[in-house]
């Protein structure tokens, strides 16, 4: 059963059970990025951007590279800029558990509102792979080397803003990051949350890869198409840690963390093209994305677009317990699926 289609059976068996355990780690994966943000000082925006967004997109890196490696250029293209748009919808979510205010007032930042920024740039560049001339340099697009470099580049200049020339301005609903208690684990050595960080992420790695083999037996049981079933199934596989620690963040206090893990694991998600770029050996990962892919990345440049604008507003509340922004994000999304659907 490793190699080979899996019957659907147990493709979709393997499917819910590796998605519940994401679930599961990444409630957990809360607590410990909450402790480990203040033990190392980078604060929950820089911290939930990198090493959180990191250990919650490990699944979705994972789930591209099985896929691309497989051949199945559509799947894994899918996944990565699926798992983006489900991902964005994680505020929502969080927006939503956060019932004093409109969440993206309570958690403006400028790390946050630079995440944003620097998602919409490797969309961008995304986008502007796949209509390039279709060239390749050792089975790698150019384009795969400037979005690493964009992203480096990037988090560079987000961790030199110590004395940004803008800033939000507090009010009564603002929520500072500060360090707070932690209960038994701030009596555990750094050392201890760390290894267990990692064993949790490597569970998650575990989870992604039985996601990705499950969606190709799926795809070939059915008869479904590859890039709904990796946008939509696999989107949505991908995007529960984010979604579940996102909430859990909240619930915890730690909104900003809430916010910078769904906007800096995007990010990392972009780079899931990257990696499914050099694991597809057929050439370009960006030129075999058909329309369906193609249109599914514009929705998600859309939605990252709306939730920075969002941040920018700061809009107290609005409709349902959800500022504009919610609105508009749930509306693209559901709208895309129903164009990818029919």
């Amino acid at each position: 059963m490793v190699s080979g289609a899996w019957p659907l059976g147990w493709s979709i068996a393997i499917f819910v059970v590796a998605a519940a355990a994401t679930v599961a780690c990444g409630v957990r994966l809360t607590a410990l990025g909450d402790a480990l943000a203040d033990r190392t000082g980078w604060g929950e925006a820089l911290f939930g951007a990198v090493f959180f967004g990191l250990a919650t997109s490990l699944s979705g890196i994972v789930m591209t590279g099985v896929s691309a490696a497989a051949g199945n250029a559509e799947l894994a293209y899918g996944n990565a800029v699926g798992g983006i748009a489900v991902q964005t919808l994680a505020i929502v979510a969080a927006d939503a558990a956060y019932r004093r205010v409109n969440l993206e007032h309570a958690a403006a930042s400028v790390s946050n509102l630079m995440f944003g920024s620097l998602l919409t740039v490797l969309l961008s560049c995304a986008l502007l792979a796949a209509f390039s001339p279709d060239v390749t340099v050792l089975g790698i697009h150019p384009a795969s080397v400037v979005m690493v470099a964009l992203y480096v580049g990037g988090l560079k200049l987000i961790q030199d803003q110590h004395t940004p020339m803008w800033r939000a301005v507090r009010t009564r609903e603002t929520k500072q990051d500060t360090p707070e208690e932690h209960g038994k684990l701030d009596g555990r050595r750094g050392a201890s949350l760390w290894a267990e960080f990692a064993l949790i992420a490597a569970v998650v790695v575990v989870g992604g890869w039985a996601v990705a083999r499950a969606a190709e037996g799926i795809v070939a049981a059915t008869g479904l198409s590859a890039g709904l079933v990796g946008a939509l199934f696999m989107g949505l596989a991908n995007a529960l840690p984010e979604t579940v620690t996102a909430v859990a963040a909240v619930r915890r206090g730690a909104i900003t963390l809430a916010v910078a893990a769904v906007i800096g694991g995007n990010s990392l998600d972009a780079l899931n093209l990257v990696v499914g770029d050099i694991a597809f050996r057929e050439g370009s990962l960006f030129h075999a994305a058909t329309r369906d892919e193609l249109f599914l990345t514009g929705s998600a440049l859309l939605m990252t677009t709306v939730l920075v604008s969002g941040l920018l507003v700061r809009q107290r509340g609005g409709w349902w317990r959800l500022g504009f922004d919610g609105i508009i994000l749930v509306a693209v999304y559901v709208t895309s699926v129903l164009v990818l659907a029919f």
